[in-house]
């Protein structure tokens, strides 16, 4: 059994996806449309820059959906792979959102539109400079949950992403960080302040939740009998009302990626499929578990080689 999972914020490149955009027309129409929907050129950011541009998170989260969709529709109309066959469906934070169209719960133009709302709100949310995040490595989340408990009179910090074993992201102020990444240095825990633009997946992106809830609650989802792995609970997501709740939920909580990778390997899979730019998820679902088949689709020659066990 196999799940298809798609890359989230991190992941970007200038010319992602040109191999596809330049041999196959729905690759061509699919970028036409995110033109269209978003009111800009967001191809041609795709295509030529500058890097800065593509990395304003406004531009990013689209950026990566169109590239993931895309090659999911290469995939499955030029190949005639059907990868709705899946026993799930699952996305690192943006990725979720991939994951959620691909799955049929929302249509491409809808999914497009929300993420460029999502990227607004996620920027705007905190002032430049004063939140960020501090990646930990070598650690565990027991850890630093007891840290963080034992200074909560000193600094306000959140886990924002559980990525594998010894890959730990933290979200907070950005002087708050600093008095944290102190404690693990005088502990020999390695940490490095991450190049990120805002606090993601923690208290301080609560204006961010009251704008996309307004804008999920509006968003006409639809019944699909794909199974989505919510970032929030590391479990099923198989109902339309779910998913708008915990998609909210989602902007300040903990993405649980290690728990949603263990879960669904627990409920039978043993092959995981990442499509969209980079390698990213496919290198810490190998950090979680070294016996799973792993596919990273975002070339031609990535499809033609793509077995399904």
């Amino acid at each position: 059994m196999y799940s298809v999972i798609f890359p989230g914020q991190g992941s970007q490149v200038i010319g992602m996806g040109k191999e596809f955009f330049e041999k196959y027309n729905i690759v061509k129409e699919l970028f036409l449309e995110a033109d269209d929907a978003l009111g800009i050129s967001l191809s041609k950011i795709i295509m030529d820059g500058p890097k800065e541009e593509l990395d304003f998170t406004v531009n990013t989260q689209p950026a990566i959906f169109l590239i993931s969709y895309s090659i999911f529709q290469v995939v499955k109309k030029e190949f005639n792979i059907n990868l709705n066959e899946a026993k799930f469906f699952a996305g690192h934070s943006l990725g979720e959102y991939s994951a959620l169209s691909a799955a049929n719960y929302l249509n491409f133009s809808e999914t497009i539109k929300l993420l460029k709302v999502r990227g607004e709100a996620m920027q705007n949310a905190v002032p430049n400079g004063e939140g960020g995040m501090l990646a930990v490595l070598g650690s565990t989340v027991d850890i630093l949950e007891k840290i963080i408990t034992e200074n909560k009179n000193n600094f306000v910090v959140q886990i924002a992403n559980d990525n594998s074993e010894g890959q730990i992201v933290l979200s907070g102020k950005n002087s708050e960080l600093l008095k944290l990444g102190e404690i693990l240095k005088s502990k020999n825990i390695k940490n490095i302040k991450l190049p990120v633009s805002a606090p993601f997946h923690c208290y301080l992106m609560n204006k961010a939740t009251e704008v996309m809830k307004k804008e999920i609650e509006n968003t006409n989802f639809q019944d699909s009998k794909n199974i989505l792995i919510s970032n929030v609970t590391a479990n099923e997501i198989d109902n339309k009302d779910d998913l708008k709740r915990l998609l909210i939920d989602q902007i300040e909580n903990r993405v649980r990626w290690r728990e949603s990778v263990l879960n669904m390997i627990k409920k039978g899979v043993n092959q995981f499929i990442e499509i969209g730019p980079g390698k990213v998820l496919s290198g810490l679902v190998k950090r979680i578990n070294k016996n799973v088949k792993i596919n990273s689709i975002n070339s031609e020659s990535d499809i033609k080689e793509l077995k399904i066990w």
